[in-house]
């Protein structure tokens, strides 16, 4: 699910004023739990994240709270883009 013009600008808004970059900041997602979705959201992230997971209790589906030190709004709302193109992904 990608972000729309509006609700990037709207995304936009709240990062600048609500944070001083660089910062610390979590993205929280659920997504389908398989081998594949896991691999990207770590690919996404890479090794210096703090991803933490947890499966639901039918385990069908995952939730994933990540932490990275963000340098900007731009580097959040293009994790979100492309987290956006992970089939099943949604953010919370």
């Amino acid at each position: 699910m990608k972000l729309t013009p509006e609700e990037e600008l709207r995304l936009r808004h709240q990062l600048d004023n609500l944070h001083e970059w660089p910062s610390k900041y979590m993205f929280k997602f659920i997504i389908p739990d398989d081998d594949e979705k896991r691999h990207q959201i770590e690919q996404l992230f890479g090794e210096n994240a703090d991803i933490r997971s947890r499966l639901s209790s039918k385990g069908t589906y995952s939730a994933y709270s990540i932490v990275i030190v963000a340098e900007s709004t731009d580097e959040v709302i293009s994790i979100y883009q492309k987290a956006g193109e992970i089939e099943g992904l949604r953010s919370l």
